[in-house]
This record gives C-alpha cells, sequence and structure tokens, in this order.
C-alpha cells in the first residue's frame, strides 16, 4: 500500500527547524509506517489547491483551508488535523461534502486554557496591572487608594461549557466564587458536578462579576455578546475572551468601556487579528491583552501535537480518529471506502 503523504504547516515549526511542540509527537509519525511526512515548503496564509493535491493529510496550525483549497478534482486530502479545538479556519462543511475528515485536539488546550481564564480572573481581581505601573513609577502611596476584589463569594459565570468551561468551573472552585454556566447545550447535571449552576445568559450576564467566554466561535455565536448583552453586565463587571475575537462586538465592546460603564476586560483574541495598532483596545488601561498565545505552553503544545498526529496515524492505519468534528463525514462513500466499508 502507499504510504498516506503527510504535510505540517511551517508555522508549528521554530526558526531552529524544531518543532513547537516538542519531538515526542513526531515519533508517532515516523514509528508509523504507512506514512511518509514533511513540513510543507510553503507558508501560506491559506492552503492552496496545489498543496491539497500534494498531500493526503494536512497537519494544520494557522493557515486557512477554505472551499476553494479543496475544490479541484486532483485533490487528494482524506483529513485535516486541526492543531487546536478551534476549526472556525476550515470550511467543515465543504469538507465534509468532499470526504475530508475534520479533526481537533479538545484535550490538548482543556487544562492551558482553563488557567489562561484564571490568570486573567486573577490579574484583574488583584489590578495586577496598574499596580505594576505603581512600582514602576514609584508611586507606591497610591497603593491604599486602589485596593483589589476579594475573589470570596463573588460570581464567575462562563459562557460556553464544553471542555475548556467545565474545567475552568472546576479550578475556580477552589478561590469559593460562586459558579454559573450558560450553554444551551449542555447537561445540568455535568454543571451541577462541577459546582456551579446552569443559568440562561441573560441571567449569567446580570449576577456576575467575571464573565469567561469558552464556547466555539459559530455562526450562532457570532457577536453573541454585542451592545444589548454588554448592557445587561454589572457596572464592576469583567469581560475575559480567551474563545474567539468575534464572539465579542469589538465596537460595542470599546464603547461601554469607554464610558466605564463595565469596570474592564482581559482579552487573548480580536476580531481582527493581529488588531490594527490604532485599536483602542491596546491602549485601555482597564484592558488585559495578549497575542492569542496566552495558553500557549511546552505542556499545551505538546498535548496538541500528540493528539493530532495521533488523528493522521489513526487515518493511516485504517481507524476512525477519536476527534471528528463533523461525524456525518463518516458515511460518505470516499469515508466508507478508505475504511473498508460499503
Amino acid at each position: 500500500m502507499d504510504k498516506l503523504r503527510v504535510g505540517l504547516t511551517r508555522d508549528l515549526c521554530n526558526p531552529d527547524g524544531e518543532p513547537s511542540f516538542g519531538r515526542a509527537a513526531l515519533n508517532l509519525l515516523d514509528n508509523c509506517p504507512r506514512v511518509a511526512w514533511e513540513w510543507i515548503p510553503e507558508s501560506p496564509t491559506a492552503i492552496t489547491p496545489d498543496i491539497a493535491a500534494r498531500y493526503d493529510a494536512l497537519h494544520l496550525g494557522g493557515p486557512r483551508a477554505t472551499g476553494a483549497s479543496i475544490a479541484r478534482d486532483d485533490c487528494r486530502l482524506k483529513i485535516i488535523a486541526r492543531h487546536g479545538v478551534g476549526y472556525d479556519t476550515v470550511d467543515v462543511a465543504a469538507c465534509t461534502e468532499r470526504g475530508i475528515l475534520v479533526t481537533n485536539a479538545p484535550l490538548g488546550v482543556r487544562r492551558p486554557v482553563a488557567v489562561m481564564a484564571l490568570t486573567f480572573v486573577l490579574a484583574l481581581s488583584q489590578k495586577l496591572m496598574f499596580k505594576q505601573r505603581l512600582a514602576r513609577e514609584n508611586r507606591w502611596p497610591e497603593r491604599q487608594q486602589n485596593l483589589g476584589d476579594g475573589l470570596v463569594g463573588r460570581t464567575l459565570g462562563v459562557i460556553g461549557a464544553g471542555s475548556i468551561g467545565k474545567e475552568t468551573l472546576r479550578l475556580a472552585r477552589a478561590f469559593n466564587l460562586r459558579l454559573l454556566a450558560a450553554d444551551p447545550y449542555v447537561d445540568p447535571l455535568e454543571i451541577e458536578l462541577t459546582g456551579a449552576r446552569l443559568v440562561a445568559l441573560e441571567q449569567l450576564l446580570r449576577e456576575s462579576d467575571y464573565v469567561v467566554l469558552a464556547c466555539l466561535l459559530t455562526g450562532e455565536t457570532r457577536h453573541l455578546v454585542d451592545a444589548a448583552s454588554l448592557a445587561l453586565m454589572k457596572p464592576g463587571a469583567y469581560l475575559i475572551n480567551v474563545a474567539r475575537g468575534p464572539i465579542v462586538d469589538e465596537q460595542a465592546l470599546i464603547a461601554v468601556l469607554r464610558s466605564g460603564k463595565i469596570a474592564g476586560a482581559a482579552l487573548d483574541v480580536f476580531e481582527q487579528e493581529p488588531p490594527a495598532p490604532d485599536n483602542p483596545l491596546l491602549s485601555m488601561e482597564t484592558v488585559i491583552v495578549t497575542p492569542h498565545s496566552l495558553c500557549w505552553t511546552d505542556q499545551c503544545f505538546a498535548g496538541l501535537g500528540r493528539s493530532a498526529i495521533q488523528s493522521i496515524v489513526d487515518l493511516a492505519e485504517r481507524r476512525v480518529p477519536k476527534y471528528v468534528v463533523d461525524r456525518r463525514v463518516l458515511d460518505h462513500p470516499a469515508v466508507l471506502g478508505w475504511f473498508g466499508q460499503t
């Protein structure tokens, strides 16, 4: 049997030629006799039809995979394995129609993103960035007039109670916070087991001191947090986005922050990435910003790499990968043929 030709996008490779996710994950490919892999020579912002015609499998970092990427008759892709939990950069519907599996890596980011969310909660509650300025600018006498907010008894609300959202709630229990979750698709019992209570989105926004966005970006969640949602938040509340930028109407957030209606925000993601240099969010003292990478640790990337590459190895060995985004693709004739089914 011909080997499965596997391409890894070069944004997953460090300047020194080493994988950013470590060598252990690459060993999965090296030890699989049914694959031949390489770093893709190009560094595209989107997968080109030529790339799709060259490889059976892609380990995909930042580049987009659009319908145009896979439209040609000579497209040979069987799987696109995302290096992350989000798959909004991949046209999943087009892939399903074509019989191309799309997988993600939810477990690799579960703990790192939950830790990121709580890092933001702690930094905001303790006024960490502001107090750093007090120290650097020798403004010590101002300390007493700028007390932080204790967390005991305050309310943390998580929008999107999937794997990351539930992990955030579990970790937050240590701080004796009151915990709320909003998610129309989750089992209430699962939320109760984290120590939280499942409520409607509007109630969560009204009652939470810290609102954490941990949902996927879909047509349903795009601009989920808009001017009307922000108007429901408490005057002293903070918005924390560790999910995707377009979930928030950025212009509405800028307006509410300028008005002082909410206390501040912490953002690892933006509607446009990188954001424009003149984006007001970058210069607001009440906003903490990071470049869509605060959760990027050696452990996070190792987990993502292992998960994505394992999906490719599973396919090469005619096993259904564990984290297929749209499982309807498994009924596609091309996929059934690959797995030896009729």
